[in-house]
């Protein structure tokens, strides 16, 4: 034994760094342990900046720092502009001659517009002080979101002691509406604790909006049923049906019953009594058995079976393919798999707010580029998968003004209860995406735009919006911050088959979820068919029939010229399809079903 602590010891000596080999490369245990270091440090930075790059944000200001170096013209073109408007904000605070009597005082209302108006300045000076000649636009984007956000706690409206508003209601109430807003504070601060139960007490009530009770409540049953979704189908309300059903699939970053809202505003139940046949695919809240679910399986388990299924209960050979948003972009990659396959069961399909093309796709871009996703896989890594509130936190903070502030001064410094309406309630049911998908589709067409340049490859073969033959009805939204309607426009440039364009006001959820009756709404259409020439969007908003209303029954005429005869309304019944996990035999459950009213993240955390 002493000869053996001898040997070892006489090796160390010949070799002082055991995590080289004979050729002094770094061992395999070595280059693992280097890794995982590193790994650990990304993960607990990404859980401090909820996925957000540091790095990238500290590039971007050390480039407009070397830019203005070299601009000093420019620096003191804008130094000289924010001097003036403070100096002129500054001097509505001093005392003034008001009533022209020679005695100078102090009007506060004049003080408080002043201050406003200098804002409105420093928004402009903003733009200007980042648009520096040769900086990126990229940096440029970034610099206006983190300056703003930056100073936006500091607006006039925001603070109690510089809003009108919350002032004269303060001496109004006498302080009521502060105690008030103090409550909500106390309320909104315990209900963000984790883990921290929230059962309803005596004297609570149940919420206004409940699934199943006012909300997704269209009669229909489940008639399938995997690990991954649901299918529902709505029992027929008229005599006789259209040929062709109807599949909608939405997108997984929600819950499917915004297009099945409440009673009087439901996309289902107006198809319905349309005489369409009606089957939605209702998605699973991904947990940690779902982390490693890849965006083909969301199209081969969820596309491809939902439409397998249709098929079975029906009998029909041919079918309209709806998808919304993130389900769109799917439905168009399932379609042009299934026409390059020879699958031609896709009849017509219809693409409500969603994108092909990638290039301009809206205020999500400021936090995609390689530096960006590597952290936020780093997050989704430490956390298996991206939980609800980080995503619902990432869109609050691009429209921090809208979606922050505004809610800020209505609950804390007027008081006011924040008013509930479904779509509210249903925004607020937030959903998680899987790790492996979510980094696949941020990286395969956020950032790589490889659809529409023919690198996205279904069973390693290329699939490309060409190869779609069925006519195709595409929604745009005008306010729309997910996806901006000149980006969905952009499938013009990629399809070579029939495609109507319907540009409707309202933003990515209002917008689509457009009754009849709705007032104040109104939209433009135009078909551009597959022997045309490209129209670019500003010529085509010119050309486009101009009409006033919801584009609900627009879309229906459309569905109905592409329609066979009238049949009697299928059965509903349990679908043969493979894998379907509702016992055989057995009555079938009731929509909205079950993955629906699965817990959400606030209930039960991600992990």
């Amino acid at each position: 034994m002493d000869g053996e602590i001898g040997n070892e010891t006489e090796q160390d000596a010949e070799n002082p760094f055991p995590f080289l080999d004979e050729n002094n490369s770094l061992m395999p245990y070595a280059v693992k342990s280097a890794n995982s270091l590193d790994d650990m440090i990304r993960q607990s930075i990404a859980r401090m900046t909820g996925g957000a790059s540091p790095i990238a944000f500290m590039t971007a200001a050390f480039d407009w720092t070397a830019h203005m170096a070299v601009s000093p013209g420019r620096a003191g073109v804008l130094q000289a502009e924010f001097a003036k408007v403070w100096m002129q904000a500054a001097a509505s605070f001093l005392p003034h001659d008001h009533d022209g009597d020679g005695k100078p005082d102090f009007d506060a209302l004049p003080a408080l517009d002043a201050l406003d108006t200098a804002f409105e300045g420093l928004d402009r000076l903003v733009d200007e002080a980042v648009a520096v000649h040769g900086l990126s636009r990229r940096h440029q984007d970034l610099l206006r979101f983190a300056t703003r956000l930056a100073i936006e706690p500091y607006r006039p409206e925001n603070n109690l002691l510089t809003n009108k508003a919350a002032l004269e209601l303060t001496v109004e109430e006498h302080g009521a509406n502060l105690a008030r807003g103090w409550m909500n504070l106390i309320k909104d601060m315990t209900d963000s604790i984790p883990f921290m139960p929230h059962h309803l007490g005596e004297g609570d009530e149940e919420p206004e909006f409940k699934v199943g009770k006012n909300l997704a409540v269209t009669p229909g049953k489940v008639v399938y049923r995997n690990d991954l979704f649901e299918l529902l189908q709505y029992t027929p309300q008229t005599e006789t049906v259209k040929k062709e059903p109807i599949l909608i699939v939405p997108a997984w970053i929600m819950k499917y019953y915004i297009l099945d809202l409440s009673p009087d505003n439901s996309m289902v139940k107006y198809l319905v009594s349309q005489g369409y046949t009606v089957f939605m695919v209702s998605w699973r809240n991904p947990g940690p058995a779902q982390s490693e679910l890849s965006f083909d399986d969301y199209r081969k388990q969820g596309f491809l079976t939902a439409i397998d299924a249709v098929c079975d209960i029906t009998g029909a050979k041919e079918l309209h393919v709806t998808g919304y948003c993130l389900g769109g972009t799917l439905s168009a990659i399932g379609a042009a798999a299934m026409a390059r396959d020879g699958d031609r069961r896709c009849k017509t399909l219809t693409l409500l707010a969603a994108q092909t093309d990638f290039r301009d796709a809206g205020e999500l871009l400021l936090f995609i580029d390689e530096d960006q996703l590597a952290w936020l896989e780093a997050s989704m890594e430490a956390n298996e998968g991206l939980g609800a509130e980080q995503m619902a936190s990432a869109f609050k903070l691009l429209r921090a003004k809208d979606l922050i502030w505004r809610r800020w001064r209505q609950s804390y410094l007027l008081g006011q209860k924040d008013q509930t309406f479904d779509l509210l309630a249903w925004n607020q049911d937030a959903t998680r995406m899987p790790k492996k998908m979510h980094a696949e589709y941020l990286r395969k067409l956020f950032l790589n735009n490889d659809f529409v340049q023919g690198r996205f490859e279904i069973d390693e073969k290329p699939v490309a919006v060409s190869d779609i033959r069925a006519p195709i009805f595409s929604i745009g939204t005008e306010k729309d911050h997910v996806a901006p309607w000149r980006s969905v426009y952009k499938l013009h440039l990629f399809a070579d088959t029939e495609v109507t364009f319907v540009l409707t006001n309202g933003g990515h959820n209002a917008g689509v979820v457009s009754e009849p009756g709705h007032p104040h709404r109104h939209h433009a259409i135009h078909t551009k068919q597959d022997c045309e020439h490209y129209i670019e969007p500003d010529q085509w908003l010119e050309i486009a029939e101009q009409r006033e209303g919801s584009w609900w029954p627009t879309w229906v005429e459309w569905l109905d010229s592409h329609n066979g005869e009238d049949i009697t309304p299928p059965a509903t019944k349990r679908a043969r399809t493979h894998g379907n996990l509702l016992p055989s035999g057995k009555k079938l459950p009731d929509a909205p079903g079950k993955y629906v009213l699965e817990m959400s993240p606030e209930e039960m955390p991600f992990f």
